[in-house]
């Protein structure tokens, strides 16, 4: 009865979402409110339909936003809209906003709207078993980690085992594949290499990928640094480049379908890494890793994660960091199959690949 009620609702939310959705206004235009939005948009179970964003007193607009093509309201049409459009729900994404200018939003907001929302800001990555308290009148959030049973440890290593198996039964054609290609194009150096990278509790462990670039990528590196400031400030913040030309053509495709990391299987066999967990973190970016260091180093690093589940290569360092952090904090088994499932959909769709 469990799983028939499961079902029901899941597919009775996708048969008549057009009935029941709900008419929304998000206020805010940067990077968090285009990001919900999307969320809202690829969720089909949330009954979310997006209206259109509200600039709040010229603020920026996310270029994710104008690449879209996004409705944007100006903050002193707001009433207007509401009215016009018949808004059900009202979500205020303003990370920047003042407790003065909340207060008056929500006076502006009052009474022409069934259902407001707000996103807080809040400087702590919370976790699942986070709870609101209210304390003599004041509002305080209730945050700890929590805890993984020894039964979800013992299925996460028989994914692990299970997935590598299969992962290395289709690294075999695919190898072929590489090797194939590279040696058209009169590259004839091994199809495999290994690197360093930070692994459980900081220990360092060798990570098998396919060879997606030229030979001598590093020394090209930094030769493209040297000559051109550009590359080196974008390189510098996110530990690569968007438009690579160290990438050979093999490379391309493995990349963009993220197969270049399928050595890693290898990794996962030997117990080093997991099916998913933090991204295996270079040597060198520790120190721009910060206080998510330590962390991240608790969970085996993992072939797919938080960060490739949630925009993959379109995620800058420092959100990768704090989507890796979130993850060690609110580590369940269904935490690791939303994010194999959204990983997979992000690989077929292309999605922030590179």
């Amino acid at each position: 009865m469990y799983i028939v009620a499961l079902l029901t609702n899941r597919y009775c939310r996708i048969l008549f979402r057009n009935i029941f959705k709900i008419k929304t206004l998000i206020i805010g235009t940067d990077y968090e409110a285009s990001r919900f939005g999307d969320i809202a948009k690829s969720n089909r179970f949330m009954l979310t339909e997006i209206d259109g964003y509200v600039r709040y007193r010229k603020e920026a607009i996310h270029e994710e936003l104008e690449a879209k093509n996004a409705k944007i309201f100006e903050d002193k049409d707001l009433e207007n809209i509401l009215a016009r459009d018949h808004i059900e729900q009202v979500i205020v994404v303003l990370p920047d906003i003042s407790k003065d200018e909340i207060n008056q939003l929500m006076l502006r907001l009052h009474d022409r709207v069934r259902i407001i929302k707000y996103m807080p800001t809040v400087n702590v990555t919370l976790t699942f078993n986070s709870v609101i308290q209210d304390f003599d009148g004041s509002l305080l959030v209730s945050t700890a980690q929590g805890r993984i049973d020894i039964f979800e440890r013992f299925l996460k290593r028989i994914v692990d085992i299970i997935a590598s198996i299969f992962g290395l039964i289709l690294l075999i054609p695919l190898s072929v594949f590489v090797k194939v290609k590279n040696c058209k194009n009169n590259d004839h150096d091994p199809i495999f290499f290994k690197q360093d990278r930070i692994g459980l509790d900081g220990k360092p462990i060798k990570i098998y990928k396919f060879r997606s670039m030229i030979p001598n990528a590093e020394a090209v590196l930094e030769e493209l640094m040297e000559k051109d400031p550009a590359i080196r400030e974008e390189y510098l913040k996110n530990k690569k480049l968007k438009n690579d030309p160290r990438i050979t053509e093999a490379g391309k495709v493995l990349r963009k379908t993220s197969l270049d990391e399928f050595p890693q299987f290898i990794n996962v066999l030997k117990g080093e890494m997991s099916l998913v967990g933090p991204r295996p973190y270079l040597f060198r970016e520790k120190e721009d890793m910060g206080i998510y260091y330590n962390s991240i180093i608790k969970c085996k690093p993992g072939i797919t994660g938080m960060w490739q589940a949630n925009g993959r290569s379109d995620v800058g360092f420092e959100e990768r960091c704090k989507l890796d952090d979130y993850y060690y904090k609110n580590w369940t088994f269904g935490l690791d199959l939303i994010i194999i499932y959204k990983t997979i959909k992000s690989v077929i769709y292309g999605k922030g690949a590179l």
